[in-house]
């Protein structure tokens, strides 16, 4: 039988001796701490607990202890903050706070320096004001003289400082709904196709040749084209040329942030060939990393860093679809890593001898190679490209021809 704690002082200090000398099977419960404490509180304060003799303090706790279900050392614990405090109530919570050293008056103060310079970074909003109060005498300032920048910026955040202030707001950046931003992820299947453009470097205020470069994520099939300019007029012909000349199918198209891929042109000419396109996450370099290290293994070692004026696109373009992409891709053999993942799943890269292979070699080795090709090509085909001359041979050739390619750029 449960009954609740009421009329502390219905019982005297004799009736409180018999109640605990006599055996009972009933319990009581209190609705709450808050409850059973003004309880415990008033009986203490009734007959006078802290006055009363140690027998009396004894027959006090007995009933306590029995009404309320509190262990001995719960009871001494209460009673002993009640000897303390004179009360059990809860205890007001008072948050520590730090004296305020600057008021209303230094953030208004604040806000009218902001309104005069338009609100500059922290650094040099902290200059002026150091400035101001040093150099010009400005004894307003003085207090604010020392405000360390951090703080300045909370000061910034009060509601004092926007009453104060002008609003200015940030430049939002315009947000470009074309293609998605994710990695790649071939899971060993080619047709994941990333694309980088290189500049080949201004001379005198004239812009040099544009290389466009392609590559395909797990066979490295690469194919590179050059241009005058990257504006539609010429990207657009130029990325369909490359685009055929894969020999798989081509399932996803993955660049950089740059405009002359990221736009409605060519969004337009992939969603045409059923290509999907994405681009790069912020901050994730690697997305688009085997591009950028071909830009350099391939692009900058054969082309050099040297100016080639835009006009001689076209004969470096003639250079790179009749010479340099079949070296690329039959005769220049790459380094294919073999991953091995540990418990914790990180993943270690190793290059062993006998991964160094030719894009057309990995093509081939891979399960089921010719599901991957498209409807008019075959390796048969591709064979007779890839054995018509060995791989130096065709590399000698190629030299030459680009030796002469390089002589007609730098004739004139």
């Amino acid at each position: 039988m449960n009954i609740t704690m009421q009329n502390p002082t219905a019982l005297t200090l004799a009736d409180i001796k018999e109640f605990v000398k006599s055996p009972t099977a009933i319990s009581f419960k209190s609705n709450s701490k808050e409850e059973r404490n003004q309880w415990i509180e008033d009986i203490l304060h009734q007959h006078k607990y802290l006055h009363c003799l140690k027998p009396d303090k004894t027959i006090i706790k007995q009933y306590i202890q029995t009404m309320t279900g509190l262990s001995r050392s719960q009871l001494t614990k209460t009673i002993a903050d009640y000897r303390k405090r004179g009360t059990l109530k809860p205890k007001e919570y008072k948050r520590h706070k730090f004296p305020k050293k600057y008021d209303l008056k230094e953030i208004a103060l604040l806000a009218d320096i902001d309104n005069a310079h338009d609100c500059l970074s922290g650094p040099a909003t902290k200059q002026i004001i150091k400035d101001d109060c040093e150099m010009f005498d400005e004894i307003k300032y003085g207090k604010i003289k020392d405000l360390s920048v951090s703080h300045m910026y909370r000061l910034r955040g009060t509601r004092r400082y926007h009453e104060k202030a002008k609003v200015f707001s940030k430049t939002r950046p315009t947000k470009v709904p074309i293609g998605e931003r994710r990695k790649p992820e071939p899971n060993g299947k080619p047709g994941y196709l990333c694309v980088d453009t290189v500049h080949q470097g201004d001379k005198e205020r004239e812009k040099g040749v544009y290389h466009i470069n392609i590559v395909d994520m797990v066979t490295q099939y690469e194919f590179v084209g050059s241009v005058e300019a990257i504006s539609e007029q010429f990207m657009k012909p130029i990325l369909e040329e490359l685009l055929k000349k894969f020999p798989f199918i081509v399932i996803e198209f993955h660049a950089d942030n740059g405009s002359e891929y990221i736009n409605k042109v060519v969004a337009k000419l992939l969603n045409k060939l059923l290509i999907q396109l994405t681009k790069s996450r912020p901050r994730h370099s690697n997305d688009n990393g085997l591009v950028e290290s071909k830009n350099g293994w391939v692009i900058r070692k054969h082309m050099g860093y040297i100016h080639i004026p835009r006009g001689k696109a076209n004969i470096v373009n003639k250079f790179y679809q009749d010479w340099f992409n079949d070296y690329l891709n039959y005769h220049r053999p790459c380094a294919f890593p073999k991953i091995k993942t540990d418990k914790k799943g990180k993943e270690k890269r190793s290059y062993p001898h006998d991964m160094y292979m030719t894009p057309y070699a990995k093509l081939k080795s891979l399960e089921n190679a010719e599901q991957y090709l498209k409807s008019d090509i075959t390796f048969e085909i591709l064979g007779e490209i890839a054995y018509a001359m060995s791989h130096t041979d065709y590399a000698i050739q190629m030299q030459e021809a680009k030796q002469k390619i390089k002589k007609e750029i730098f004739a004139t």
